[in-house]
C-alpha cells in the first residue's frame, strides 16, 4: 500500500464520499448476502450522508469524520460522536452521553491490509485528545462482527437475531487505552 494520507473532510470531497458510502455500504450488504434490500442499502447511504453533513455544517461538533486517501483517492473513513440510536436503544439509555465509533468504513479494494487498523489509531488519538476515556461501537454485520471481536475481544451486548434469525446485533464498550497501533501498510 502506498502512502496513506488521513484528514479531516471539507465540502470539496462531498460528492466523492457519498459515492465512496455508495460503493462500500452496497458491498458490505452484498456480502451478508443482503444485497435485494435496496431500501436498507439507500438508508444506510442516507445516514452517513446527512451525518457527514453534519460534520461539515457543525464542524465536527456534532460527530467527526476522518478520511483515508492514498493516490488522491478516498480509501477508507471512521466517524466519533454522541451515541445515538441503536445503541441507546438496545441499551436502554445506558450508554448515554458516551462517545460512539460510529463506523470505519474501507473501500473493498483495500481491505484487509490494515487501513481500518490505521483509522482506530487515529480515531483513539482523536477521543484521547479530547479527554475521553471510553467509547462504544456496534454491528449487526456478520462479518465486521468477526473482526471487531477479533480485535477487541467479545462484545458486551448480544442481541440474538435481532436482524432476523442467526443475525444477531453487537455491542462493544472499550477504553480508549485498548486501541492497539497495530497495522501494516
Amino acid at each position: 500500500m502506498n502512502e496513506v494520507i488521513i484528514r479531516r473532510p471539507v465540502i470539496e470531497d462531498s460528492d466523492e464520499l457519498n459515492r465512496f458510502f455508495e460503493t462500500v455500504i452496497g458491498d458490505a450488504f452484498r456480502r451478508e448476502g443482503l444485497g435485494e434490500l435496496a431500501q436498507e442499502i439507500e438508508g444506510e447511504i442516507a445516514a452517513k450522508v446527512q451525518a457527514l453533513q453534519a460534520d461539515l455544517d457543525t464542524d465536527g461538533t456534532a460527530g467527526t469524520f476522518y478520511i483515508a486517501l492514498q493516490e488522491g483517492r478516498i480509501r477508507g473513513t471512521i466517524e466519533i460522536g454522541p451515541v445515538t440510536g441503536l445503541i441507546l436503544s438496545c441499551t436502554q439509555g445506558q450508554f448515554e452521553g458516551m462517545t460512539e465509533v460510529k463506523s470505519v468504513l474501507v473501500h473493498p479494494d483495500v481491505q484487509g491490509r490494515g487501513l481500518g487498523s490505521l483509522l482506530w489509531s487515529v480515531a483513539g488519538v482523536a477521543m484521547a485528545s479530547r479527554g475521553i476515556t471510553d467509547f462504544c461501537f456496534d454491528s449487526g454485520y456478520r462479518e465486521a462482527q468477526r473482526v471487531w471481536t477479533r480485535k477487541f475481544g467479545p462484545p458486551d451486548y448480544v442481541m440474538k437475531d435481532y436482524w432476523g434469525s442467526g443475525n444477531s446485533h453487537m455491542i462493544w464498550t472499550r477504553s480508549v487505552s485498548d486501541i492497539k497501533v497495530r497495522f501494516s501498510l
